[in-house]
């Protein structure tokens, strides 16, 4: 606006001064547009993608830098939470440029494994922890904080060639995915009879991601009870791209990765007794995508909270959450339960709220509310 505004002065002054004088200075040539700083990606290198920001109506002010910041943050964990952190860790660069983060992939549970065994820092994780894995942060003196983030919807997702498929009931993806069907639900057509007579492609994340333990236990009824016979991988997008390539292929991933290819995958809607419903942020946010809403955390080491560069991270985090998961395409909290969760972290307010572990439907507002009281 400024530019237009400068170039607009320039051409009304030339013209009062052609009308005075016999010769007129040539306008001076405007310089060209700064080119606009990159967005932020949400995925790995290998396969990052741009994320598209709107503008904010009002400028906001410039956050203050904090170079007096260093160390070092290490990071690990489940690949649903990725995205979100990703974009927390390069934003809080900008004001913290000597403070290095490092930052991996190794699914919820890997990343518990490490953080129970001290290498890490914090640890993103798409289910809560599970008792035994408390038991090993405990023996080995660790105490944490669990910090919810995010709404996620797990999405059941097909080839775009796949027209038959529209909806499946719980009971229909617990007849394909649990453990006794290996080896003897193999088609299409034994799950519903008037599908094709054609055998299905299983993917999923593998044994040690939070996704592949949230989905077992709401849609089989126990967690980890899943057959064997699919082909598993940590990340997303292999996934992703499996299904694109396979026209009998179907998977299950988080919201964020099936929103971001929307254009290239279908999606099943999921009658949990209610209807089919479809994922989305309406439907996840208000609760009626059931059973395979969720909620996304992450888990910060309370020794590491005494140091200034770690507070301030989770400070940051939290104080620009909504926005972050906005970005990669999740859903945010309400901002009561995020002021909970302040509070939780200002007061060192250690141990899990699902203190047995996985519980599906349950009101993260509700758990948080009762532990402050």
């Amino acid at each position: 606006m400024f530019s237009r505004l400068h170039r607009s002065c320039v051409v009304l002054i030339a013209l009062l001064i052609s009308a005075c004088a016999s010769t007129v200075s040539p306008s001076p040539t405007p310089s060209p547009a700064p080119s606009p700083s990159p967005l932020p990606t949400l995925a790995p290198a290998a396969t990052a993608q741009a994320v598209t920001v709107q503008p904010a109506a009002t400028p906001l002010p410039e956050p203050t830098t904090r170079p007096d910041l260093s160390g070092e943050i290490i990071i690990d964990g489940s690949s649903t939470v990725y995205p979100i952190t990703e974009l927390a860790m390069q934003q809080f660069a900008e004001i913290a440029p000597n403070v290095r983060i490092q930052l991996g992939v190794s699914g919820t549970g890997g990343g518990f494994k490490k953080f129970c065994a001290g290498i890490t820092d914090i640890s993103d994780a798409s289910r809560p922890i599970k008792p035994d894995e408390s038991e090993i942060c405990r023996a080995n003196g660790i105490e944490f904080v669990e910090i919810p983030v995010a709404f996620d919807g797990i999405s059941v997702i097909v080839n775009p060639e796949n027209r038959w498929v529209q909806c499946m009931t719980v009971d229909e993806l617990k007849q394909m995915w649990a453990p006794d069907s290996e080896g003897k639900i193999v088609t299409w057509k034994q799950i519903r009879a008037d599908w094709p007579d054609q055998p299905f492609k299983l993917y999923a994340p593998g044994i040690d991601s939070g996704t592949h333990d949230y989905f077992t236990a709401a849609i089989v009824g126990k967690e980890d009870a899943s057959r064997n016979d699919y082909i598993g991988s940590e990340d997303d997008y292999i996934l992703m791209q499996r299904v694109i390539e396979e026209k009998n292929g179907i998977a299950y991933v988080g919201f964020a990765y099936y929103q971001e290819y929307t254009d290239k995958v279908g999606v099943v809607a999921v009658d949990g007794g209610n209807g089919c419903i479809s994922p989305s942020i309406e439907t996840i946010t208000n609760g009626t995508y059931t059973p395979l809403a969720r909620p996304l955390f992450i888990y910060v080491r309370n020794d590491r909270l005494d140091r200034p560069e770690v507070e301030a991270f989770v400070t940051f985090y939290l104080d620009n959450a909504a926005d972050l998961v906005q970005a990669a395409r999740y859903i945010p909290l309400p901002p009561r339960v995020y002021e909970l969760v302040e509070q939780r972290v200002a007061k060192r307010t250690t141990g899990s709220v699902f203190s047995e572990g996985i519980q599906v439907g349950v009101s993260i507002e509700t758990l948080l509310m009762l532990e402050d009281k």
